[in-house]
């Protein structure tokens, strides 16, 4: 009993600002409400409609599309940025706060800031290359350079990850390979990879799941346009917080947030399948 009352504010926490809203979700996703006047009860319809929304799938395809762009790179680049931070040159301390930094700051203000950058006409990007590029108007390049911004926001804060994870590595397992003739390529890939794959497998997690629900850091690049250019940018979380705050479709929104969890669900439960057997936790 003392124990569960050692743990009771927490429990009311997690309660109150998980999982009652959950449940709350599940709930307005079966009505028709507009916030102004009472629900009304509408069973499944709105999940009817998104099945054949197309709106609603290309959002789900351009969220698909910008994980993919972002995940793979951004886990690439941590890692070898882990290694290098890892080495302990002079003034890596320093470096590892400024490499956090992007992801202290607000996404939005990022966001605004980026849109800044990519300004064709204006732009320091632009003036750097020296040509112009319509980064965020063509619908080829707009969804790139999201992605490119994510990343960049993100992968200091991820690298950290793979730190924590290259220092609890042994130096007797390094010691080890090179004894076997390993040079630095096969260590990384024989040694260092497999043991980070626990750290690999939280960072892929976290990942997805933020990925999936971007908005602010998009909100601020497209100028608060949903989608711009041509809906190459319209990812699942701005298509929900237009139907909900613009369209004032709390149910439709509701079915959509309801949607995505079951996606995230689904993906998460495939990539620890994949990495069950695939974790090595002991490294004595």
């Amino acid at each position: 009993m003392t124990a569960y009352g050692l743990l009771l504010p927490s429990f009311v926490g997690v309660g109150g600002f998980l999982l009652v809203p959950v449940v709350l979700v599940v709930l307005i996703s079966l009505t028709r409400w507009d916030l102004i006047s009472d629900p009304s009860w509408t069973g499944l319809a709105n999940y009817t409609d998104l099945a054949g929304s197309a709106a609603f799938w290309n959002s789900l395809r351009v969220t698909a599309l910008f994980t993919l762009m972002a995940l793979p790179t951004s886990i690439v680049l941590a890692l070898l940025l882990a290694l290098a931070i890892n080495r302990g040159l002079p003034g890596t301390s320093a470096l590892r706060v400024v490499y956090v930094l992007p992801w202290v700051c607000a996404p939005l203000a990022l966001g605004v800031v980026w849109r800044w950058l990519l300004d064709p006409s204006t732009g320091a990007a632009n003036a750097l290359l020296g040509t112009r590029i319509e980064w965020m108007s063509d619908p080829a390049l707009a969804l790139p350079a999201v992605a490119f911004v994510y990343v960049w926001s993100t992968v200091g804060y991820i690298s950290l990850f793979f730190l924590a994870g290259l220092q609890q590595i042994p130096p007797s397992v390094y010691e080890a390979a090179t004894l076997d003739g390993a040079g630095p390529v096969r260590t990384l890939f024989s040694v260092t990879v497999p043991l980070l794959r626990p750290t690999t497998f939280f960072v892929s997690v976290t990942s997805v799941i933020a990925s999936f629900q971007v908005f602010d850091l998009v909100y601020g690049l497209t100028g608060a346009a949903r989608g711009y250019p041509a809906g190459s940018t319209d990812v699942i979380a701005a298509h929900i917080y237009d139907e909900a705050f613009v369209a004032l479709n709390l149910g439709r929104a509701s079915a959509m947030a309801v949607l995505l969890l079951v996606v995230l669900v689904a993906v998460t439960l495939l990539q620890q399948r994949y990495f069950s057997r695939r974790i090595t936790y002991d490294m004595s």
